[in-house]
């Protein structure tokens, strides 16, 4: 073909793009949630869901009297009737406080071993091999549906034939071994994730299992490991139907200690309200301390 040929080719015709289908309603609101009208709606709600938490804190803060008249927000136009005497009578209630120790020692004792424990065998199930590994591992997955309900009568006969029924052992017992499941199946799904190579090259360098274990799958599972210890220490510190049950009338949880201080024709609400407002702080605390890992916890496996 000549240039002169070439040049009289005409080119072919485009073909015309077709029209951009509409966005529907849906789509719409959705491009325009992430505006600032939405921001300020979160933030009301954000507000609103934390109304109970500032009441609480300022009823404490009001006396008896106060609080038996008028509501928790008189405070915004009568900030005289803020006193920390509720506070003071709390300190010198013995029974709370010593609940409050006893809820520590049942508390930080059966997070450590449902955490530890669960780690063990997370990695033990993810990542090693033994006879019947996947049947145990399905034993544990149905006894996540296995209700606390379910075993308090049996368990309190064991407990009561081996001696630690109504001590602080048993309770924390209880908490380990219901935990456990949840535990065990949350670390074996996030542990069977790590990469092989980086387990195999880690054996080939040396590594035993111990040492595989606290130097490549620890620093590896923080995140799983702290959201797992947050949702055990907010569960035990919270509870108080097993507390109730297997607990040391002696020396109660917080939470029995609190419905303990119920009269008989009224509420306590002078010992109540900053007992209750204590109680609720510390695990609050927590979780706002280790907030960064347990975000990183939950998203973890999200994406690749």
């Amino acid at each position: 073909m000549t240039t002169t040929e070439v040049a009289k080719v005409e080119p072919a015709p485009r073909a015309e793009a077709a029209p951009r289908a509409e966005r529907s309603l849906g789509a719409r609101i959705a491009a325009r949630a992430g505006g600032g009208g939405m921001r300020v709606f979160l933030v009301l709600v954000g507000l609103f869901w934390l109304m109970p938490t500032i009441g609480l804190l300022l009823s404490s803060l009001r006396g008896a009297d106060d609080i038996a008249a008028t509501g928790w927000w008189k405070v915004f136009t009568a900030p005289s009737q803020l006193t920390f005497d509720n506070y003071q009578r709390l300190l010198d209630n013995s029974t709370i406080t010593g609940s409050l120790v006893s809820t520590v020692l049942i508390t930080v004792p059966a997070t450590f071993l449902v955490v530890v424990i669960g780690s063990f065998a997370g990695y033990a199930f993810a990542w090693m091999e033994f006879p019947g590994r996947d049947w145990w591992f399905l034993v544990v997955v149905g006894l996540l549906v296995v209700p606390v309900q379910v075993a308090l009568i049996p368990v309190s006969e064991l407990f009561g034939t081996i001696g630690i029924f109504e001590t602080t052992f048993g309770v924390i017992m209880f908490h380990t071994a219901f935990g456990l499941p949840f535990a065990i199946f949350l670390l074996r799904n996030f542990f069977a994730e790590i990469p092989r190579e980086l387990l195999e090259a880690a054996r080939l360098d040396g590594a035993g299992e111990i040492r595989l274990f606290t130097r490549v799958v620890m620093p590896l599972g923080g995140p799983a490991i702290a959201s797992l210890g947050i949702f055990q220490f907010l569960w035990v510190w919270n509870d108080m139907l097993v507390a109730l049950i297997f607990a040391d009338s002696e020396s109660p949880p917080i939470t029995v200690a609190l419905q303990q201080q119920v009269r008989q024709f009224g509420n306590n609400i002078d010992v109540l309200a900053p007992g209750a407002f204590v109680s609720m702080v510390i695990p609050l605390a927590v979780f706002f301390a280790f907030q960064r890992q347990f975000v990183s916890g939950v998203m973890a496996g999200a994406v690749k």
